[in-house]
């Protein structure tokens, strides 16, 4: 069974930077395609960006392209979400997210194609 933890959630300013780790084991995440997620509060989840395997692509959302870029460390069996020119918009709880299968472009924004979940880390914006 794959388990995620994720942590580097904190308080920041708006304007700063932050980077969220999910640290993977039962299985090696070159294996897995991967995500993260964010839940305000009263909103509904939503998708944040998603890496595929070893150099495969990488996806992002429009409200944090260009600020955000998802990655991962093999080595480290570890995913990473750096966070850039943070606002207080982007104040909530981040979940990381992974799946063995090897889901279409189509779907990789929708929670249901994930089966494998983090605790989530809260991030908060603000000055």
């Amino acid at each position: 069974q794959v388990q995620l933890v994720e942590s580097g959630g904190g308080l920041v300013q708006p304007g700063g930077s932050l980077r969220l780790s999910c640290a993977a084991s039962g299985r090696t995440i070159s294996t897995l395609a991967m995500a993260w997620f964010r839940q305000a509060p009263g909103k509904e989840r939503e998708f944040v960006a998603a890496i595929k395997r070893v150099g495969g692509s990488s996806y992002a959302d429009a409200a944090t392209r260009g600020r955000f870029t998802i990655s991962r460390e093999n080595g480290k069996n570890t995913g990473y979400l750096q966070m850039n020119w943070l606002k207080p918009e982007d104040t909530a709880v981040y979940y990381c997210a992974a799946t063995s299968g090897s889901p279409i472009t189509g779907i990789l924004r929708l929670q249901s194609t994930y089966e494998f979940w983090g605790q989530g880390t809260q991030v908060t914006v603000s000055s």
